[in-house]
């Protein structure tokens, strides 16, 4: 099969990032192969409404893995944590099962996401200490994984490490938990710089690797269309609400009181080190990335 014809392997396309890669590259006449556990559910029969290929399969599930990398030029790389057990090896086995299968196919490009800072976060102060330890679990997973990418031998591998998800604001939201009349409950800071990214922009970016393989072989890129202080994203949040929002300055007790999640008091390290992503990387790419102000214009109304 011609390399041009080949189709792009693409997991997670049923949700967030893999489905804004599956967008982008149908987009630019890309076909796309998109594995998924129930070609008959809702999301998936949108996916393939779109042009792609289905083909049934399971990420924890190494032979149904090799058989959809089979034929393909390229592979989006996407996993999740089993929600249920989060200090469980599930994104461990996910990925590895993926990197194998794509190498044993001959697959000759591997785009893999991660997050912001896996791989430097052991430097980060207070790591040593044990002050993040209730991240240790999710950080080593995913710089365990973006090792595995590096040497599993493809002729080109890319890393997306994206920021923190501007559609996280997107209600209803964990951020909102009593609604946006509620208000912001975060332990973020006002002050805090919070490097954000649209999911679109990082199907952008996926696709931008896709487009040009050897220009991309190797980077390791850092993801953030805007970076901005708790307070300005708290007037670009008023101003399309409709509402008076205040970036909160609350402990960890005062959010889950107020009826944030727990996991919510993980984000006190954003305080302190925050992410290391910033929009010039991008740029400096020709990746075309959102503002949160155009974001929140596009996605955001009032009484949202």
């Amino acid at each position: 099969m011609p390399i041009s014809s080949a189709p792009v392997l693409v997991t997670g396309a049923t949700g967030k990032q893999g489905g804004a890669t599956a967008r982008a590259l149908l987009a630019a006449g890309v076909p796309v192969r998109a594995l998924v556990r129930d070609p008959s559910a809702g999301r998936a029969r949108a996916v393939a409404a779109r042009g792609a290929e289905l083909v049934t399969g399971d990420l924890r599930d190494l032979d149904s893995v090799r058989r959809a990398a089979e034929g393909t030029r390229a592979v989006f790389s996407i996993q999740m944590p089993d929600l249920d057990d989060l200090q469980g090896d599930s994104e461990w086995v996910q990925g590895c099962n993926l990197i194998d299968a794509a190498r044993d196919a001959g697959v000759g490009q591997f785009v893999h996401t991660s997050v912001s800072g896996a791989g430097q976060h052991r430097t980060e102060p207070g790591w040593a200490e044990g002050r993040w330890a209730a991240l240790e679990h999710y950080y080593e997973t995913k710089s365990g994984l973006q090792d595995r990418v590096r040497e599993a031998g493809f002729a080109h591998w890319t890393l997306l490490k994206p920021a923190f998800f501007m559609e996280n604001f997107l209600p209803p939201s964990f951020l909102f938990p009593n609604g946006t009349k509620g208000g912001l409950v975060t332990v973020l800071k006002p002050a805090t710089e919070l490097s954000l990214i649209a999911v679109a922009d990082i199907g952008a970016a996926a696709a931008a690797a896709f487009a040009d393989p050897a220009r991309f072989h190797g980077v390791e890129l850092e993801l953030a269309g805007d970076r901005l202080p708790m307070t300005r994203i708290a007037e670009i949040l008023s101003h399309a609400l409709g509402l008076e929002l205040t970036a909160p300055s609350m402990t960890a007790a005062e959010a889950l009181a107020a009826g944030g999640p727990a996991f919510g008091a993980t984000h006190e390290r954003m305080n302190v080190v925050g992410h290391p992503a910033r929009p010039a990387f991008a740029r400096a790419l020709g990746i075309p990335l959102t503002s949160f102000a155009d974001w929140t214009a596009e996605h955001l109304s009032p009484g949202a």
